[in-house]
């Protein structure tokens, strides 16, 4: 697909947001690097971009609401303010980011990666974190309330300043690795996430 269709579907979009599906089409991409355009005045929110690659960019204020990441990649890339409310980010890869300011609440963050990424000042509720890689990642200032865990990886992760750990939902976290686990389970699970976070 060459740039300018891809220009054009992005102006079709925004039709589509802007007038509650009257007008315009709804943007669908599959695996297409996005790498190549300007996406700071881009309306993505409410947008199928599966398996697209945004690797090394520096995105601020991009609204990604309610959209469906699945399988894109984020590798080393800046994100700032940016909003993945209500999207669906499985097997989304976000290892290497700095992420500040952004919000993920009510995402479902199944089998995404945060490998060694940094997470700042960003609103985790209500999110679901099943099987996600946190591995050498660091959380700081960050609000997980009535977010789920279940056999999150969490070996070698940073923890400070998190609030609502007593909110959270403890089913159970990997502080192993994934050939050699080592799950601790509710309440146990909580009270590693408190003690790591105090230390």
């Amino acid at each position: 697909m060459e740039e300018k269709d891809i220009i054009n579907m992005f102006d079709l979009h925004k039709k589509w947001v802007e007038t509650i599906g009257d007008e315009g089409e709804q943007l669908k991409l599959d695996e297409v690097d996005l790498r190549v355009f300007d996406l700071s005045d881009v309306l993505l929110e409410q947008s199928y971009l599966i398996d697209c690659t945004f690797d090394d960019l520096k995105l601020e204020n991009i609204d990604f609401h309610s959209s469906l990441l699945a399988s894109s990649t984020f590798i080393n890339t800046c994100l700032d303010k940016c909003d993945f409310y209500k999207s669906d980010l499985r097997y989304t890869d976000f290892s290497n980011c700095i992420i500040k300011n952004s919000r993920f609440s009510k995402g479902d963050c199944w089998e995404a990666e945060f490998n060694n990424a940094c997470l700042v000042d960003c609103n985790l509720i209500n999110v679901s974190f099943h099987l996600t890689d946190f591995r050498n990642a660091r959380l700081e200032n960050v609000d997980i309330s009535v977010s789920t865990f279940k056999d999150t990886l969490l070996n070698g992760v940073t923890l400070k300043g998190i609030k609502g750990i007593e909110e959270a939902f403890f089913q159970s976290i990997n502080i192993g690795t994934p050939e050699k686990p080592l799950l601790l389970e509710k309440e146990e699970a909580r009270r590693w996430f408190l003690e790591k976070c105090e230390s």
